[in-house]
């Protein structure tokens, strides 16, 4: 791409990946110099209508002065952008810098004219949209404000455009032209507009990959075995029901069919769209590949061929291009070096993976990084026993690979609408976009449960493929954050599932009363002792005793059932000598009617070496969850034929999960506690209050004029003081005594008493150093202090002494706000102290913070006791903390460039807060966030 010969370089920045609402990708970059022909091209693809509608007058052809000011930009006051697909022009917009009354202006002129053209064939894909997200971001990029934008009456499309935006708009009439003018700035309804596009578009991206209508494996082999002949036969066998095709260059002209599927030797010979592909050729031989799919208008590939980014920084460059070929056709990609994709509906029976068996139908969505956990996910879903015993079916399968295009984010927008779909299992090595995972994650899990566990999590590296960006944070932040959005984060693949039986099986649980009976009372105790270190509240177990029969089994439950003391039951059983499968058939019967009869409290079962028991209890296929009173849901079909025999569970059977250890049932039924109170509490998630007194402008100009000094500064002392007093946080004066007589001096402007401290870094905020002396009442005290400190430490250019009012008594905090690359701006609480250091104990939460969150930060640390009247202590003022929280995370929020704030340490007393010191980092805003336009990881 050459640069423009006007005043700005090509701005590359600009350039990015979206989905249209169709699903499919466009590629949004600048339009320059070099683009002549294609505009000229492009033109002539639009009608008659559209080119009236936006010249509003004939204009059949473009002259050589239209097409030179419409290339040539200086990507300031002139900013023209285009949609490609396949290299070509699909739409364009453009803005032109406007004065007053209209004419061209330079800055510091901040409204603009915009206009755009869509191709009349990529109408209604939502083009001009995002077209309109990218051009208003670029204009705030450039100090413009507002838009004006002049379309006639009967130009529908594009005032639906424009007034479904969510922006501040102004609409007027005059000269038989609709003006209207509107305000760039994000709004919360132009955000709200933007992410249910943003979801939209990317469901539809990944439903047409997971819901093809027509699938051709390219690379499938001419003998038996190989990658892809033995996906074609999965595919072929799971009883796809929609049109199927071998792809080999290697066939001769004459084949017309393999293993009875019709056979081609390029996708381009197909007769009929190909809406998936499946590549399994070599790695040096998928280019030529993803051409033909390219060229026929295929629209999603599976990339199951490895040799890319796993393989090394030739792999690494190899799948960027694969990706800027991909996108060029406007295809997405599951892949490289992907285990493969499934879809058990019964309208499409799609096992496009290297899975030999098709999983049973259910209700639980599976998505992995890594094949091989892939592997073992289906296979402790699928199988008897090993792990939690009985069967449980999945609704779709997503393995990744190295996933450079399709990821986690993209696979949870299309759960959070799938039907099929009610629990969301993810195996994640890597989130390559923290910041959108948690926001996607907090509205699917108020929706369905999403339980995750992360591999690689202590490495310190993500694995090998996986592009991310880079984290300050440590592992177990992040995980507070995840559990803060609701994730249901797990440490063990065991845990996954446990844990995933248990929601997709069971209503969510009203609390943590938990009542235990069985036949053994050691059985009892060790689950009493379970749900106990999962922070449960159990009741003493109830003994049945080892001659327990099923009808006593049925009795114990329902009365626990009925108790209003009880919000869920664990049931532990033994063998019973003599019994058999008859036995386990019975006591089966049992716990499933008792338990139906109650479908609001969730019921787990504890055996010990009774399978026919687990198979009995969950031998039904379907796992919908059993979440309201009523009848209780139809079995599904039985089991394919090749599994062995099992007892089968009735029509309407409520299904019990089974745990063959009491700390396995445990931990489930505690992950499920918690969420089930993370989904009350998100119904009512609070607010960000307002504050009269905080003055965001002044603010904004302060920034603006100290960032104008260099890229990154830490603010002086006096900066720092103004700027958060900006926003009502105050912090106690400190005076700089270089010398005993200026301490003196400073102390006599601060009134006695006084503190003495010493701010070197080796010293600051380490009382426990000795490098403090508090309540100094007189200068003969304050002297003699002086003298101490500089007899213990050193010289005073080397301690950096400094005199503090005292601040009335109470307990120190420390408050930090930090923007992270990866996870976003995060606010943390803790009390200081090395104790609280050595610990880690410290709380955050993702700003902006509500009301709700400011007061559950501050109880969330282990040390909160100390704040609230520990062993007969005063309590301190939360109102007041709670409220210097929020002020620091509106600070933040409001302002991108703050990148960091240190309050410490923060003197909470039983009425009021003193800050008694405070650092504030600033550096240019990011040219792209999430709050910004929608757009693909960028390769």
């Amino acid at each position: 791409m050459q640069t423009s010969s006007d005043r700005h370089e090509y701005p590359a920045h600009w350039e990015a990946d979206v989905v249209l609402r169709d699903g499919g990708t466009a590629r949004v970059r600048p339009i320059t110099v070099d683009d002549a022909e294609r505009l000229v091209s492009f033109y002539e693809q639009v009608s008659d209508e559209s080119k009236y509608y936006r010249f509003f007058a004939p204009y059949p052809r473009l002259s050589a002065k239209d097409v030179h000011r419409f290339t040539h930009h200086d990507f300031v006051d002139r900013v023209g952008l285009a949609a490609t697909v396949g290299g070509e022009f699909i739409a364009t917009v453009r803005y032109d810098r406007i004065g007053a009354g209209g004419a061209p202006a330079p800055a510091p002129a901040d409204e603009a004219e915009v206009a755009f053209l869509v191709q009349d064939a990529h109408q209604g894909r939502g083009v001009a949209s995002a077209l309109l997200e990218h051009i208003a971001a670029v204009a705030r990029e450039r100090g413009i404000r507002r838009f004006a934008a002049e379309v006639l009456p009967a130009n529908n499309k594009m005032i639906k455009v424009f007034m479904d935006a969510g922006y501040t708009q102004k609409r007027s009439f005059e000269d038989g032209v609709v003006r209207l003018e509107f305000d760039l700035e994000p709004t919360d309804r132009s955000l709200a507009v933007q992410y249910a596009r943003e979801h939209r578009a990317e469901a539809r991206s990944v439903q047409r990959l997971l819901q093809p209508g027509s699938v051709a494996v390219v690379g499938a082999g001419r003998a038996p075995g190989g990658v892809g002949r033995s996906i074609l036969g999965n595919i072929r066998d799971a009883g796809y029901t929609g049109r199927l095709y071998a792809v080999n260059r290697a066939f001769p002209e004459d084949r017309k069919e393999l293993d009875g599927v019709p056979a081609c030797r390029s996708v381009r010979d197909i007769d009929g769209p190909v809406d998936l592909a499946v590549v399994t050729v070599p790695a040096e031989r998928v280019p030529d590949a993803v051409a033909d799919c390219g060229e026929h208008g295929v629209q999603g590939l599976v990339v199951i061929s490895a040799g890319y980014a796993d393989s090394g920084p030739e792999g690494r460059e190899r799948q960027r291009a694969l990706v800027r070929q991909a996108r060029t056709y406007g295809m997405r990609i599951i892949g490289p070096n992907a285990f493969g994709i499934i879809n058990t509906s019964p309208d499409v029976r799609l096992n496009a993976s290297l899975a030999p068996e098709m999983p049973r139908p259910g209700r639980i969505g599976l998505f992995a990084q890594s094949g091989a956990i892939g592997i073992a996910l289906l296979s402790r879903l699928h199988r008897r026993g090993g792990g939690v015993t009985g069967h449980t079916g999945v609704s779709t399968f997503v393995s990744s690979g190295n996933r450079a295009d399709v990821s986690g984010n993209d696979v949870l927008q299309y759960w959070y609408d799938d039907p099929e779909t009610d629990v969301a299992l993810m195996y994640l090595e890597s989130i390559g976009n923290p910041r959108k995972f948690t926001r996607l994650a907090r509205r699917t899990a108020a929706a369905k449960p999403l339980v995750v566990v992360q591999g690689a999590r202590h490495g310190g590296v993500a694995p090998q493929g996986h592009a991310v960006r880079a984290t300050r944070l440590p592992h177990a932040t992040v995980s507070a954050l995840l559990r803060q959005a609701g994730v249901i984060r797990v440490d063990t693949i065991t845990d996954l599932v446990d844990t995933g039986l248990l929601l997709a099986r069971q209503p969510l649980p009203a609390g943590p009363r938990v009542a235990i009976l069985g036949n053994s009372e050691s059985l009892g105790l060790l689950t009493y002792d379970a749900c106990l270190s999962e922070g449960l509240r159990p009741h003493p177990p109830l003994d049945l005793t080892t001659a327990a029969s099923a009808d006593d089994f049925h009795a114990g439950l329902s009365r626990a059932l009925a108790d209003d003391t009880c919000d869920a039951v664990v049931v532990t059983a033994i063998p019973t000598v003599g019994e058999g499968a008859a036995g386990d058939a019975a006591l089966a019967e049992a716990l499933r009617s008792a338990a139906a009869a109650v479908p609001t409290k969730p019921v787990l079962v504890v055996h010990v070496e009774l399978g026919g028991l687990a198979e009995a209890l969950s031998a039904a296929a379907s796992t919908a969850p059993q979440a309201a009173p009523g009848p209780a849901e139809a079995a599904a079909p039985a089991a394919p034929a090749q599994q062995p025999p099992a007892v089968r569970a009735p029509e309407g059977a409520h299904l019990i999960p089974a745990y063959p250890a009491a700390e396995r049932a445990a931990r489930a039924l505690g992950q499920a506690v918690a969420y089930a109170q993370w989904r009350r509490e998100a119904a009512d998630p609070g607010k960000v209050p307002e504050y009269e007194d905080i003055d965001e402008k002044g603010a904004a100009g302060q920034i603006a004029g100290l960032l104008a000094r260099g890229q990154g500064l830490t603010l002086g002392a006096e900066e720092t003081c103004e700027l958060l007093g900006r926003y009502g946080v105050h912090v106690h004066r400190a005076l700089p005594a270089p010398t005993p007589d200026e301490a003196v001096a400073a102390a006599r402007t601060l009134g006695y008493p006084v503190a003495l401290k010493a701010t070197a870094p080796h010293l600051r905020h380490r009382a426990d150093l000795g490098g403090v002396r508090l309540d100094l009442a007189d200068e003969e005290q304050l002297r003699r202090a002086y003298a101490e400190l500089s007899e213990l430490f050193g010289k005073p250019e080397e301690l950096r002494p400094v005199v503090q009012g005292m601040a009335p008594r109470g307990v120190d905090t420390v408050v930090r706000a930090v923007i992270d690359p990866a996870a976003g701006a995060v606010l943390s609480f803790g009390l200081a102290g090395a104790a609280t250091q050595l610990l880690g104990d410290i709380a955050h939460r993702l700003i902006p913070v509500t009301d709700r969150d400011a007061t559950s930060l501050i109880r969330s640390v282990r040390t909160a006791p100390l704040l609230f009247g520990w062993r007969g202590s005063a309590p301190v003022d939360a109102t007041a903390l709670e409220e210097l929280l929020l002020r620091v995370s509106r600070l933040v929020d409001d302002h991108p460039e703050v990148v960091a704030v240190t309050l410490e340490p923060v003197v909470v007393a039983p009425h009021g807060l003193s800050v008694l010191g405070a650092s504030v980092r600033l550096a240019p805003p990011p040219a792209r966030d999430d709050l910004g336009p929608r757009t693909l990881p960028a390769y």
